[in-house]
């Protein structure tokens, strides 16, 4: 064995070994406490563009189609849903943890500068929140003052990094730090009613996977019960997240784009890798936007605030799951050319439990 394939088999073993316990979720009629069952319509927020990127907000209901593995499903309930009927609650994460320390203040200055726009008038409710080594610090209460929560953000402490970026453990207690805060935000976010996006202002944390990468049948099934607790536990508290990368064209295009190569929903534990549960892959995965090469952190947070404005809301009833957590994949179609949709790209179901006589 390499040494390298020996540090990454170590690290993997001690990664896995931590990752945070699954959040608890409400019962549920299913055969397993907390995992809902197949027969429970999935309800999906839709955001419709055409290729330049302009929202479309004037679709009905027969103009789409929704495939459940490729399989054609009916459409239960739909509507258009608009900011003003349904306010949508915000989330701004500065991340302390991933960017380089000599970034974090121009964060800070980008945030400000979109929270002080329009006079500090926000749109939609707002609450900030800063994630440092010592976990999330999230402010009080959400806001549309966007004059006061920038001022709140002057109070708050960005601390300086314990983590030594040249240690070969910097990498796992990074990917630790960050699974526990998207557990926390999740947590947090399940309290919350209605639709809620966050917005996660960092480069993204360490995917650690590849060719060199040997990792256990155990180390396998614990991140793949992470990659489902993310995905329903997203889906189920109406969650969609957002990345936006503040290191923008300097950053070389390999590693920018590298989490591209684990967008496919994972359905067995065999295929499970560290890089599926990446910031990037998780935000697409949730109906988000990942944001490269562009480091104008302002523009885009309000860029992603678009999807806020109008949406549409389509429930509709699934195929029956033949096993424990099984991935269905989810693919929206409209049917006018010229137009894409976007929202989460697939679920994790169960088995209905079937009543003892």
């Amino acid at each position: 064995m390499t040494v390298k394939k020996f540090v990454c088999a170590v690290f993997a073993a001690s990664l896995a070994s931590s990752l945070p316990m699954p959040a608890q979720q409400p019962p549920t009629s299913a055969s397993q406490p907390g995992l809902a069952p197949s027969s429970q319509e999935i309800r999906l927020d839709v955001v419709v563009e055409t290729k330049s990127g302009q929202p479309v907000v004037n679709l009905a209901q027969q103009d789409f189609t929704i495939l459940d593995n490729k399989s054609q499903r009916p459409v239960t309930a739909f509507k258009i849903v608009t900011s003003k009927q349904e306010p949508v609650e915000v989330i701004l994460l500065i991340d302390s943890v991933n960017t380089p320390f000599s970034m974090v203040s121009y964060m800070r200055e980008q945030t400000e500068k979109f929270l002080k726009a329009n006079e500090g008038t926000l749109a939609h409710p707002v609450s900030i929140a800063v994630l440092t080594d010592k976990g999330i610090q999230v402010s009080t209460g959400f806001s549309t003052d966007g004059n006061a929560l920038s001022d709140g953000l002057d109070r708050q402490t960005i601390g300086l990094r314990d983590i030594t970026r040249d240690s070969q453990w910097g990498d796992n207690e990074r990917l630790q730090i960050c699974l526990g805060a998207l557990h926390q935000l999740t947590a947090y976010a399940a309290k919350l009613p209605g639709r809620k996006m966050i917005l996660w202002i960092s480069p993204g944390w360490p995917l650690f996977s590849g060719p060199h990468m040997d990792l256990s049948i155990r180390q396998e099934q614990q991140i793949f019960d992470e990659i489902v607790d993310f995905s329903t536990q997203l889906r189920q508290i109406d969650v969609t997240l957002y990345n936006i990368n503040p290191v923008g064209v300097s950053e070389s295009l390999p590693q920018a784009f590298y989490y591209k190569n684990f967008l496919n929903g994972v359905s067995k534990p065999y295929q499970s890798q560290f890089g599926n549960l990446g910031l990037q892959v998780i935000a697409t995965q949730s109906g988000g936007i990942v944001f490269e090469g562009n480091s104008d952190v302002a523009g885009l947070i309000q860029k992603s605030l678009v999807d806020a404005q109008t949406w549409y809301q389509i429930t509709f009833d699934p195929l029956p799951a033949d096993r424990p957590n099984e991935y269905h994949r989810i693919d929206v179609r409209v049917d006018q050319p010229g137009l894409v949709a976007r929202t989460r790209t697939g679920y994790y179901s169960n088995p209905v439990a079937v009543p003892a006589h």
